[in-house]
């Protein structure tokens, strides 16, 4: 684990189209390495995350916390992500921390914040903040949110849009989780019997189940 009493966290993120991973020591970053990737994160994440570490000068064995993004985003990369640091906590003894696009963007945040994340099927996700605590879970559209400050500053996908039509304040424009805010929002969790990342599912998965009917299977000899 690290000497210095700020823990030394290693956070990474592919729940959209990219590999990214950044190793974080309270507000420093050691090391950052984020790729834009539509495919292939399950063959480059590991390899990145050693590459991020040689680059701080650090191994596995000095790493106080994983922190990994768990959405909402694309369900292959979720799932591979949260898989990974799952594994990677239970190799290293170390906890694993979860820390969602939403929470990522208000960390840090103060007063009133709502965050949005791109919703290829329609409405966006949201969900408010006020410094950087959730008021309640996400939600899907606009129109499901609860009352909102006037003073609330809109982030994340389509902000400006979203501050518009809500009367609100537009801020910053965002579709990814960036790995540092990601160790960032995590560093004040982490515990040794902090929960275990689960992925942020907020749609049903693209893939429906097959209308085709399977076959009866029959014993090879009837019963007697």
């Amino acid at each position: 684990m690290a000497s210095d009493a700020t823990p030394l966290v290693l956070a990474f993120d592919t729940s959209a189209a990219h590999c990214a991973a950044a190793l974080c020591q309270g507000p420093e970053t050691r090391a950052h390495r984020a790729e834009p990737m539509a495919r292939g994160q399950a063959e480059r994440l590991l390899p990145l995350l050693e590459e991020v570490l040689a680059a701080a000068g650090t191994s596995w064995a000095d790493l106080d916390a994983i922190a990994v993004g768990t959405g909402p985003g694309n369900f292959t990369g979720i799932r591979l992500s949260v898989a990974a640091a799952r594994g990677l906590a239970l190799a290293l003894g170390r906890p694993a921390i979860g820390v969602s696009l939403f929470e990522a963007l208000a960390h840090g945040r103060p007063g009133p914040v709502l965050v949005l994340a791109e919703n290829r099927r329609g409405a966006p996700f949201a969900q408010a903040f006020r410094d950087g605590v959730p008021l309640a879970p996400p939600v899907t559209g606009l129109e499901a949110l609860p009352p909102l400050d006037p003073a609330t500053l809109c982030l994340g996908f389509g902000a400006a849009e979203a501050a518009g039509s809500l009367g609100l304040h537009a801020g910053a424009e965002a579709s990814l989780a960036d790995p540092r805010a990601i160790a960032a929002a995590a560093m004040g969790r982490i515990a040794p019997d902090a929960p275990r990342p689960v992925p942020l599912y907020l749609r049903p998965a693209d893939a429906a189940p097959s209308s085709v009917v399977p076959p009866v299977l029959l014993d090879a000899e009837p019963p007697r």
